[in-house]
């Protein structure tokens, strides 16, 4: 009996632990579906790496179940500033309060603790095995399932067997390796010095987050979450990343912080060489990408792991709808452009903002700290415009000829609101999925076949009423008039969203609402075969019939 024959078997594997890995394994475990998460380090990496996330991720890291301890694991990054060598200021950033998705509009971490957090969730939900200790050296992909090979530090293998393997394996990602998938290169590189450290008492830094726009040593300086400071400092012409790299070296661009070994431990001190590139295909047959192994982007929009974060998001629910049944697998085709777009703004942004930062000439630096300052330090002004969070194409709505859909595509925005005796943000009273949102009852403008189709593939209906106003277990109450408000405004009756947050499509009248529905199962190709009724012994039968 060869090794695969003996595969150990569930519904997806994931190749690698990190943030992106972890989240997408809780989205589709929280779904019902059996995952094996495959790291290959025998302990949760110690390192911190990334140390910001925005209000949309904090949303999806909810989503994953771990809304609860975000409070704890963040700090609020309430201002970041750009400067001068003289200390004046070229750029200020307002990030305070609550953004669009209900969360803090920026979220300083410390990604060991994030990642704790996300594993600990993992490993207690029954759904989902986390297998450390083991890297992927061999996949071999059949018409009905997947074998991993894994191999651990003492030369032992096992098999694993799947219907979807996911590469969430960072930049050296074996899954994409072995899909011989392409890369578009910007060839923007640059060596920064990273430093890690944990001040010892309190501290308080003003602003939380600082850029200084220093030609003879640009610089950064950042919460690395609760606790916690990063300092980053571009090596210069002339300087070796060996003679960078030492801690000596570190202590000596700490002191004029005031930062030395008595009053600070140094967790960490690494030269990372900053690039801008995306993977050009995502997914090949069963195997599919995802995060660092997708993407790789400069630190200067803070849009590195937020980015996987929504990969996971757009892949799992598709992938989800696509095991069970209720879509086709072309479904998974809509992931890779969806987000390749996306990815795309977000690395131009890193690169337009690098641009900026990166300037060695002190003539050119000065010309343009003259130009930033007399623009008044705006970042609407002087900066070019960030990318909206918006899908310009794949599984959203087109709309009738004349009756363009404008919202299509746009980030959910998202309030408070009651169900009997449980207030809180929409996603935690109404749950995860599909939400069909409205004014009226929903069920009113649904055909019972629309209604089916809404419950196979997992939708929510919502009636949206008034505080003190809900009567129907369908009903919530706008508590703070959010919903109400904007419906109003703009002219609808309701939205059909996304699990992703992403708006589908917006109905103005319930008729509009019902051909809304149509033109989902349109596109998710729904119905176009029963959904599984024991996964396993389908990927079992696959193996006797010679599969394997």
């Amino acid at each position: 009996m060869s090794l695969a024959d003996d595969a150990e078997t569930s519904d997806i594997v994931i190749v690698g632990a990190g943030p992106v890995g972890l989240a997408c394994a809780l989205y589709l475990g929280r779904a019902g579906w059996g995952v094996t998460v495959l790291e290959r380090w025998p302990a949760p990496y110690s390192r911190p790496r990334a140390v910001h996330f925005d209000d949309e991720v904090a949303r999806l890291l909810a989503d994953a179940g771990i809304g609860a301890d975000l409070a704890r694991l963040t700090e609020p990054a309430d201002t970041y500033e750009w400067r001068n060598a003289a200390g004046e200021t070229l750029l200020a950033f307002d990030w305070s309060g609550v953004g669009p998705s209900g969360w803090p509009v920026a979220s300083m971490m410390y990604q060991p603790h994030l990642e704790e957090a996300l594993a600990t969730a993992a490993e207690s939900h029954p759904g989902v095995a986390l297998v450390r200790g083991f890297t992927a050296v061999a996949l071999d992909e059949h018409a009905e399932s997947v074998v991993v090979t894994a191999r651990d530090p003492e030369g032992r293998e096992r098999a694993f067997r799947s219907s979807y393997v996911i590469g969430c394996d960072g930049a050296n990602s074996f899954v994409r390796e072995r899909m011989g998938a392409r890369s578009t290169d910007l060839g923007f590189f640059y060596d920064w010095l990273i430093i890690d450290v944990r001040p010892h008492g309190e501290h308080e830094w003003n602003p939380v987050n600082l850029q200084i726009c220093d030609p003879l040593r640009p610089t950064t300086v950042v919460s690395g979450g609760p606790g916690r400071r990063r300092w980053e400092f571009m090596r210069m012409p002339g300087e070796s990343v060996e003679e960078l790299d030492t801690e000596a070296r570190a202590w000596e661009f700490l002191e004029p912080w005031g930062l030395t070994a008595e009053n600070c431990t140094l967790e960490r001190h690494a030269v990372y060489t900053f690039q801008a590139r995306w993977t050009d295909v995502w997914r090949g047959g069963r195997l599919i990408i995802a995060g660092d192994a997708a993407h790789l982007m400069p630190p200067f929009a803070g849009q590195g792991m937020c980015s996987g974060i929504r990969d996971a998001a757009n892949l799992s629910w598709k992938l989800d709808l696509v095991l069970r049944g209720a879509a086709g697998p072309a479904l998974l085709d809509s992931y890779g452009p969806e987000r390749a777009a996306h990815v795309r703004h977000a690395i131009g942004m890193s690169v337009e903002l690098g641009k900026v930062i990166c300037v060695t000439d002190p003539d050119a630096a000065a010309v343009r700290d003259a130009s930033m300052i007399d623009k008044g330090a705006d970042p609407e002004r002087i900066l070019p415009p960030l990318p909206p969070p918006t899908l310009l194409d794949g599984i959203i709505a087109r709309g009738a000829p004349g009756r363009p859909q404008p919202s299509a595509g746009g980030l959910s925005a998202q309030g408070r609101v009651q169900r009997g005796d449980t207030t809180g943000l929409l996603d935690e009273v109404v749950g995860r999925g599909f939400l069909v949102a409205s004014t009226i009852d929903p069920r009113t403008a649904l055909s019972p076949a629309q209604r089916a189709f809404l419950e196979r593939v997992g939708a929510r209906l919502v009636r949206i009423v008034p505080a003190g106003q809900a009567v129907d277990p369908i009903d919530v109450a706008d508590v703070d008039g959010f919903y109400l408000s904007h419906f109003s405004s703009v002219g609808h009756v309701g939205a059909v969203v996304r699990p992703d947050h992403y708006v589908f499509g917006t109905a103005s009248t319930p008729a509009d609402l019902a051909l809304l529905v149509d033109e989902l199962a349109q596109l998710l190709g729904a119905g176009a075969r029963d959904a599984y009724e024991d996964r396993g012994s389908r990927l079992a039968a696959a193996s006797v019939d010679g599969d394997a």
